[in-house]
């Protein structure tokens, strides 16, 4: 059988989660960062809760207002829009 094939295990492995929650247990990696866990998830808590993660809603909200302060044009202007900037190309 070959030798040094098999990653290196760290049975006292620290598992952060984003709720502040550190578990230990053995890994083949010495230090895993989560987003959830058990103690914070809400199908093990019961508990309805919003985690927001890399400001997703922020950048949800400020996409829905850039849509909303733009004109609506029919479909005929887009239409024209195009067919002049493709001849400007030409």
């Amino acid at each position: 059988m070959k030798k040094d094939i098999h990653p290196k295990y760290f049975p006292k492995a620290k598992i952060k989660c984003a709720c502040g929650k550190e578990f230990t247990f053995g890994s083949t990696k010495p230090k895993i960062q989560v987003e959830l866990c058990s103690a914070c998830h809400p199908f093990y808590t019961g508990k309805t809760n919003l985690i927001d993660t890399a400001g997703r809603i922020e950048r949800f909200r400020a996409r829905k207002e850039k849509a909303s302060t733009k004109p609506i044009r029919k479909k005929t202007e887009k239409k024209a829009q195009r067919k002049a900037k493709a001849e400007k190309k030409k």
